[in-house]
């Protein structure tokens, strides 16, 4: 039931919308517009690994989300940037948040770390997304979180799995803070549930493929239109 309300609360249409300037930022043309920065920050998945460790950023759902991007404001200059590394957790990413992130002077700021949350209580990954999301609005940048992808070693619609556990402490810090979520996991099971293999969806048990990464890709920017609505 929680996830069920989680997942409507993620889908419902945000009213005044937290992006909408950021959108009239966006569809400003030459010579009135200028550059806009957005910043993935997060584990492996964002930074585009695959396979053994094979690195496919054109691939990963930073890049495609700036397709979409470009599809939706063709005249806007963005420049996208990803801060993720692999194999860390929250609490090592907030330790770099200011130094590595808020020193772009981002527009907005997309989170990701969950899969790797998985090794550290939930206490401790609760306080690092707090802190980051406290520095960000600090500054006065937004952010949207991101429930993660998929792992076949994980049952996302299983509450007790440490996966879903994490998936759902995302959705309630995005519902305390009043932020846009985008709810990957959710479009994930729905994936699986709709008949596609675990396999089409992977290039290795915790990272996606392309079209992983393609599912996740259109999940957050989805979010992004939902958020940026006037």
């Amino acid at each position: 039931m929680k996830i069920l309300l989680a997942i409507l609360i993620s889908a419902l249409p945000l009213s005044a919308g937290p992006l909408t300037p950021l959108a009239q930022e966006l569809a400003k043309k030459w010579p009135k517009n200028r550059t806009v920065t957005i910043v993935f920050h997060g584990h492996s998945v964002p930074a585009g690994y695959q396979n053994a460790g094979e690195v496919r950023p054109f691939e990963s759902y930073p890049h495609l989300f700036a397709v979409a991007l470009n599809k939706a404001y063709p005249n806007a200059v963005v420049n996208t940037i990803v801060t993720a590394i692999g194999g860390e957790d929250s609490p090592a990413g907030a330790a770099r948040f200011e130094k590595d992130v808020l020193t772009h002077k981002p527009d907005l700021i997309f989170i990701d770390y969950a899969l790797n949350d998985r090794r550290d209580p939930l206490p401790k990954v609760k306080r690092a997304w707090e802190s980051m999301i406290a520095s960000a609005e600090k500054h006065h940048i937004p952010l949207i979180l991101i429930t993660p992808t998929g792992d076949t070693h994980s049952d996302l619609a299983n509450l007790a799995d440490p996966l879903t556990q994490r998936a759902n402490l995302i959705r309630e810090l995005a519902a305390e803070h009043h932020l846009p979520l985008a709810d990957v996991s959710a479009a994930w099971v729905a994936k699986l549930k709709s008949g596609t293999p675990p396999a089409d969806l992977h290039s290795q048990p915790n990272h996606p493929n392309l079209a992983g990464n393609q599912l996740a890709a259109d999940t957050i920017f989805a979010c992004f239109t939902d958020a940026t609505a006037p």
